[in-house]
């Protein structure tokens, strides 16, 4: 009797662990912290919806031998799920991920703003200065924020920090500078990764068409090559921050200061904005042009000139 009993129990046992779980609705998401117990876990699902004792699955999760294997994370199980799974799940850290998209072009202050919205991830950064942040994602000392983080779509686990993020944008724009420098023209101007960086950052915000990047960073490099200023607007709007107004006058050109590219030849003194990596590229090996000048035509696209005459005709047909 004892045999067929134990026979009977085990049987149970299996049908139970291949058996869907009884959910309270058609999903349910639980976020394990590090350091949860499996006997804290079993609870996390109860008290999430899943219906099935709460005293089995954790005597599942220990009878298992893998009940240490479970990972912090999000997780999130539909109907059709079984208490195998659910484990199996835990183990291998199938989570439920989010994403936050920053965009090519933007500043360290939009990224920012975007990474405080994100509704998943755990906001720590909001009250650290440049300086702090910068010491707490470990980057060099005295490093400045703006333009070291690189623009993609980073998916993360719900309740991740946004330094963790952060981190993440800071490792992918050093590996993407370090490789786009690797492959710079023999004959460039510019003498650091943080010269290219910086440049970079002024040709994706100069550049309306994605085909003329490469001749847009071949103007600048022109310049930069005969001590021409860059004369760029948007290093004007930079260093005017928060109080430019969409406006640009001509008393904010004569305004002289370090982004004032009209008053002064050569790079500023950091970047002006997040690069993507056509950009890079384009700053290390930029078209070849003899162009110096070029202006917007109104439909994205840019006319350019090898000369100033020429510049201030087609400054004439296009803006005038």
């Amino acid at each position: 009797m004892i045999v067929f009993a134990a026979l009977a129990a085990g049987g149970a046992a299996a049908w139970w662990l291949q058996a869907p779980l009884s959910l309270a609705a058609d999903s349910i998401e639980v976020s394990i912290e590090p350091g949860t117990s499996p006997r804290e876990v079993a609870n996390l699902w109860a008290q999430a919806g899943v219906r099935s004792n709460t005293f089995l699955l954790y005597e599942w999760f220990r009878w298992s031998g893998q009940a240490r294997k479970i990972r912090a994370g999000s997780y999130q199980i539909g109907q059709g799920a079984t208490p195998r799974s659910l484990l199996d799940k835990m183990v291998r850290g199938d989570e439920v991920l989010a994403t936050v998209r920053l965009i090519d072009g933007w500043t360290f202050r939009q990224f920012r703003a975007e990474l405080a919205k994100a509704p998943d991830l755990k906001q720590t950064t909001a009250a650290m200065t440049e300086a702090d942040l910068m010491a707490a994602i470990g980057a060099p000392p005295g490093q400045r924020a703006e333009g070291r983080f690189f623009p993609d779509t980073y998916a993360f686990s719900k309740g991740a920090s946004d330094v963790a993020v952060l981190k993440r944008a800071h490792r992918a724009m050093q590996r993407q500078l370090e490789a786009a420098w690797a492959e710079r023209a023999p004959n460039t101007p510019l003498k650091s990764l943080d010269d290219a960086l910086t440049l970079a950052s002024i040709v994706e915000k100069e550049t309306g068409a994605a085909a003329e990047r490469g001749l847009v960073a071949g103007v600048f490099v022109n310049r930069l090559r005969i001590g021409m200023p860059l004369q760029t607007d948007p290093t004007i709007i930079y260093g005017l921050g928060e109080t430019f107004d969409g406006n640009l006058r001509k008393r904010d050109l004569l305004a002289d200061g370090p982004y004032n590219t009209y008053l002064r030849a050569g790079l500023p003194p950091t970047p002006i904005s997040m690069p993507g990596k056509a950009s890079l590229l384009a700053a290390v090996r930029p078209d070849a042009t003899k162009a110096l000048y070029f202006v917007a035509k109104g439909n994205g696209a840019s006319h350019f000139s090898d000369n100033l005459a020429d510049h201030n005709r087609a400054v004439n047909q296009y803006q005038r």
